[in-house]
């Protein structure tokens, strides 16, 4: 009995210290998703991947952020509607619910703010909230659904926006090797990936890459010891302040899935994670890596690559409206 109770005490004392060590790191194991209301959820989703949401009847949400391919477009700028070319790098919608703001530049408060936004954005969908409702309107499986979420079967922007942020929560990425080893697996991690999250922290990345989303939660100026320079128009945070000084500040973007998510920065720019991090190294921290650093590091990153969200395309609702729609690049 005393045997029993002691090797009870050592496996739980055991798991204290595992836990203190992961507490103790900058980064936290991301959490697995916790849905609240699969109905919701499962309409969410399929308003994510309906492509009627935008004026050609050919581009969705799921458009410029793929779920097959880490949740963004691997395009330097997102392309809209009639080809038209987006100012901006598409971030990732995996992890997003952990973001402090959504967009580059913050704008949006959450995910449901965010959502709605490219609905009714000319140079992406191109549609407009109105239109986007009175679709979903016509399509009578669309309106049993949502009566079937909501309660009543009145659409407007408000529950398709809601529903969408309720599917985008669920998008979440654990299990990642690093967490493995954050959760006390010592042997989920190489050599390699240890040196290279060693020279991460002790370099200063964790300054702004930190938390369980390994970024996403401030906002920073891109550029603080050399100017960074690019010919992309996006100005950061002030388009939101207006405050000059928040010119060049963006969202730090999260490093988990940043293998996936290629190519890199506000303007992709960097085509590599190797080019990234020298960069990174140079403007933001005056570093300048060795090539076996940059190696270490880029090591480490990949070892965020957490379980992709498992997901069913759905099936859509047929749509009732005959309507020849605009071709979307005309």
């Amino acid at each position: 009995m005393k045997k029993t109770l002691h090797w009870a005490l050592s496996g739980a004392l055991l798991a204290s210290v595992a836990g203190m060590a992961s507490a103790a790191e900058p980064i936290q194991p991301i959490a697995a998703a916790k849905p609240g209301n699969p109905a919701m959820v499962e309409l969410g989703k399929k308003l994510f991947f309906d492509p009627r949401l935008s004026k050609s009847g050919f581009i969705s949400c799921n458009s410029c952020h793929n779920l097959s391919m880490g949740g963004s477009d691997n395009l330097k700028t997102s392309i809209g509607d009639h080809w038209q070319q987006g100012p901006i790098n598409s971030p990732t919608v995996l992890n997003s619910r952990l973001n402090l703001a959504q967009f580059w530049d913050g704008r949006a408060k959450d995910l449901k703010e965010q959502a709605g936004g490219p609905i009714a954005n000319p140079k992406e969908m191109a549609f407009s909230h109105a239109l986007a409702v009175d679709v979903l309107r016509s399509i009578p499986q669309y309106v049993n659904e949502f009566k079937k979420v909501y309660g009543e079967p009145a659409i407007d922007i408000g529950k398709v926006t809601t529903a969408i942020a309720a599917f985008e929560d669920t998008l979440v990425t654990p299990d990642s090797r690093f967490d493995q080893w954050l959760k006390g697996n010592k042997k989920a991690l190489s050599a390699q990936e240890l040196r290279g999250y060693q020279t991460f922290k002790n370099s200063g990345c964790v300054a702004c890459h930190n938390g369980p989303n390994v970024g996403g939660n401030s906002f920073q100026k891109m550029g603080q010891v050399e100017p960074y320079k690019t010919s992309n128009p996006a100005e950061g945070r002030v388009a939101v302040t207006g405050k000059d000084a928040d010119r060049f500040t963006f969202k730090v973007p999260t490093l988990r899935n940043v293998e996936l998510t290629y190519p890199y920065f506000h303007d992709g720019e960097a085509a590599t994670l190797a080019q990234a991090v020298d960069v990174m190294g140079r403007l933001q921290l005056g570093k300048k890596f060795t090539e076996q650093e940059i190696g270490d590091v880029v090591s480490f990153l990949k070892t965020l690559t957490g379980k992709q969200p498992d997901f069913k395309l759905p099936i859509l609702p047929p749509s009732t409206d005959s309507t020849p729609r605009p071709r979307p690049f005309d």
